[in-house]
């Protein structure tokens, strides 16, 4: 495993957004147990006390993320568990999102001064993000990322599918062997972006522990001020 000083011969570099970038406070769990309050008074029905119906919309989320399906499928599933017609509620979850993004989404620290650093040295950068549009967008946005987006929902693909990661190094006009890809997610970020071919950077904010069985990254930082020393 390579020290976060250890510098890349990388031509671009593509980031995760949630946990990487941002930080959302849980936006998206919060506008599923909204979607529950209005399907419960329109004749769905809980499925256990509020800390179950979180544990299930966490798992629910978590899953999505990962790349096992989209979040359209997840809202679906979600509503059509409880009882309710699942007409109309996808857009009212997107609206809800939407509406949050002011007030939960907090840049990482520090995440305006590293790609100031890089746009200096004209590293060109992308995020590369499970999600959907606009909601992804209007979070970068909220962080002050200047760059393109490739987002799931608009590409058909999601990570760690080598598919997504090949959309993101067209979009950087880069070879994948080029680009180092930051993020925070093991499996989906790390291990997905080696096996495209490209650097996996880890971005371990909390110190905690790499999970076993699948590649080790490439590079390691704590924080998104060591990554200009990297790249």
């Amino acid at each position: 495993m390579a020290h976060a000083q250890t510098r890349l011969d990388v031509a671009a570099v593509g980031f995760d957004f949630d946990h990487t970038l941002g930080i959302d406070n849980k936006l998206e769990r919060v506008a599923f147990l909204r979607l529950l309050e209005t399907a419960c008074t329109q004749g769905g029905t809980c499925l256990g006390s509020l800390a179950e119906e979180i544990e299930r919309i966490d798992d629910l989320l978590a899953r999505q993320r990962s790349g096992e399906f989209s979040i359209e499928a997840a809202v679906e599933h979600f509503v059509h568990e409880r009882g309710a017609d699942p007409a109309g509620y996808m857009e009212h979850y997107k609206q809800l999102c939407l509406h949050m993004v002011a007030d939960f989404v907090i840049p990482e620290p520090g995440v305006r001064e590293m790609l100031a650093a890089l746009r200096a040295r004209a590293v060109p950068y992308a995020i590369l993000t499970n999600g959907w549009s606009p909601l992804q967008q209007r979070k970068a946005q909220r962080t002050g990322f200047d760059g393109p987006l490739v987002v799931s929902s608009d590409i058909g693909v999601q990570k760690p599918d080598a598919a997504a990661f090949q959309a993101l190094a067209e979009t950087l006009g880069a070879e994948p062997s080029r680009i180092a890809f930051v993020g925070d997610t093991p499996a989906s970020d790390v291990a997905g972006a080696i096996a495209a071919g490209m650097h996996g950077v880890w971005f371990d904010a909390e110190s905690v522990v790499y999970p076993k069985g699948i590649p080790a990254p490439t590079a390691v930082i704590h924080s998104l001020a060591e990554l200009a020393a990297l790249v």
